[in-house]
């Protein structure tokens, strides 16, 4: 049962296009491993897993081990991937549970290799390498090496991130992960999969490819590339109804501290959403919703619950008439670039900060 009028729909059809059109993008010899952190950027990873794995996945990538069990629970067999650190005390879990780590110090992966053998397995693990990002990862290839020959541990992957600088940076973040994975490869190494390439980065740069992407905003239909190209549809939409109708004069304020005055005698809707549910508070002078086909401004100070927006001019608007926060951008609504272009952000944020609060409504 949906306890709120204010809801996340998520269109399965179009996350399912995507991956169709990203699995004939690469080709049938690089895995597609679609990154579903976040809460799937927002969308609720638990509920589009099925149509990710319907639709090509070889893996599903997360950030933390919380998210990992989130899905393991769901999902009790398929390949799960932490991108992010897990720390020492909780990789018994990891290897419990079948997941695969990411691994960046020969401490962390005899951790993880003991919790494994204790349970009578290898953990599976990606080695990650600093090819300029800074973030996670080492370059040293005598440690990678050491972690590649410790007990319980199977080293299926080796993987880096571009920091997507320039193409002359790029490229040199490139060929160091390859004269890396050629040292070890030399002293008897071998990795089922090589991957560096995200969303943007597996559009624009298809000779880095290697034999695994990790598309992630791409897969819910954001466009962030820049020399390439690709079709797909944004997946997602943030709706809520009108609550309630005032009737003001002009010269009357609304909200906290009455920074909007109505210039006219007005009609103002209260909507129940506000920044609790991850919406933008910086859009208060600029963002709108879409009732009836007509942008509505929203007006007064943003609050945590609520907002109101002005529709004076939406022939018969009525309490309970949808208003589209997020849509498609047809039909007069902001879509997320526009959303993320007036909050001074990018597009990935809007989506992901969308608390749970929202339910997701699946579209199929």
């Amino acid at each position: 049962m949906i306890l709120r009028d204010t809801v996340v729909e998520v269109d399965l059809r179009a996350i399912g296009a995507n991956m169709d059109a990203i699995c004939q993008m690469v080709g049938p010899d690089v895995a597609v491993m679609p990154v579903v952190k976040a809460n799937a950027y927002g969308l609720g990873a638990v509920g589009v897993a099925p149509t990710l794995m319907e639709h090509g996945a070889r893996y599903l990538a997360v950030a933390t081990l919380s998210e990992a069990m989130e899905l393991r629970e769901a999902y009790a067999d398929y390949p799960l991937f932490i991108l992010g650190h897990t720390p020492d005390r909780l990789l018994g879990i990891v290897a419990e549970n079948n997941i695969t780590q990411t691994v960046f110090s020969k401490h962390q992966a005899e951790i993880l290799g003991k919790a494994a053998l204790a349970l009578g397995k290898r953990a599976k693990v990606h080695l990650k390498v600093d090819t300029g990002f800074h973030r996670l990862g080492i370059d040293d290839v005598d440690e990678l090496y050491a972690i590649c020959n410790t007990e319980g541990i199977e080293v299926e992957g080796i993987f880096s991130h571009l920091a997507l600088v320039n193409a002359e940076e790029d490229e040199k973040q490139f060929t160091k992960l390859m004269g890396i994975i050629a040292a070890l490869e030399k002293r008897g190494v071998s990795f089922k999969y090589k991957h560096i390439t995200d969303s943007i980065s597996a559009v624009d740069y298809p000779e880095y490819r290697l034999n695994m992407v990790r598309p992630g905003a791409l897969v819910y239909g954001l466009r962030g590339f820049h020399k390439g190209y690709i079709e797909v549809t944004q997946a997602m939409a943030f709706k809520t109804r009108i609550s309630q109708l005032h009737r003001i004069k002009a010269g009357e304020g609304v909200g906290y501290d009455y920074l909007w005055r109505a210039a006219r005698d007005s009609v103002i809707a209260t909507l129940p959403f506000g920044y609790a549910d991850g919406y933008p508070r910086n859009m208060r002078d600029k963002g709108y919703v879409t009732i009836r086909g007509m942008k509505c401004p929203l007006v007064g100070v943003l609050c945590m619950d609520q907002c109101m927006a002005d529709v004076t001019d939406v022939a018969n608007v009525a309490e309970g008439d949808e208003a589209v926060i997020y849509g498609s951008g047809r039909d007069n609504t902001m879509d997320i670039p526009e959303a993320a272009a007036l909050a001074g952000t990018n597009k990935n944020e809007i989506i992901a900060r969308i608390l749970a609060r929202p339910p997701r409504v699946y579209i199929k």
